[in-house]
């Protein structure tokens, strides 16, 4: 993915970049860590420590992507962030995936960490030429499957500004250097 960055414009091809947690997540706020794709557990651990982050993002950049019917592909992504989790003390981590994975994603137990934060990233494209009545219906599997019910979202309500991030606010995270994460 390109995209800008504080330190270097029009960036593709990073594997760590740093910058404060700015969507609104348990982690806004914080000096995080962004990994993109699958990286070594004592390279996050170290990069993290060296700087004295809390928080680390994994997925970052649209990063992840699996077939969801291949375990051997889910499985080094479980395996880094169960190895980040393992002092549930040290870090918060999250991961942003797909809508589509989320059924998989529960399947890995991650969700089971207090410090895990599942970034469930829903794509709406040209989301304001929908609509005032538009809305957004947090549906189950079938009638009576898995959840209680449903939950239905006035679309206008989702896009407050407590809730927005503008895609200028990106542009303050800094792409760092290091053995898999060189500047391009």
């Amino acid at each position: 993915m390109e995209r800008e960055y504080k330190n270097v414009a029009n960036a593709g091809g990073a594997t760590y970049f740093t910058g404060v947690e700015i969507e609104k997540t348990p982690t806004q706020g914080l000096d995080t860590l962004f990994v993109v794709g699958i990286q070594p557990v004592d390279e996050i651990i170290q990069m993290a420590l060296q700087r004295n982050i809390k928080a680390i993002y994994f997925g970052a950049n649209h990063s992840f992507e699996v077939d969801n019917d291949d375990w051997d592909q889910w499985k080094p992504w479980e395996d880094m962030i169960k190895g980040v989790l393992k002092d549930p003390a040290l870090f918060w981590c999250s991961l942003d995936f797909d809508l589509k994975y989320q059924e998989s994603f529960l399947e890995t137990g991650l969700a089971e960490h207090n410090r895990m934060i599942p970034i469930i990233s829903v794509k709406l494209p040209y989301i304001e030429q929908l609509g005032y009545n538009a809305v957004v219906k947090i549906d189950d599997i079938g009638f009576n499957k898995t959840n209680p019910g449903v939950w239905c979202h006035r679309l206008p309500d989702l896009m407050s500004t407590e809730t927005f991030t503008h895609w200028q606010e990106y542009n303050d995270d800094e792409l760092l250097k290091g053995e898999h994460g060189t500047l391009r």
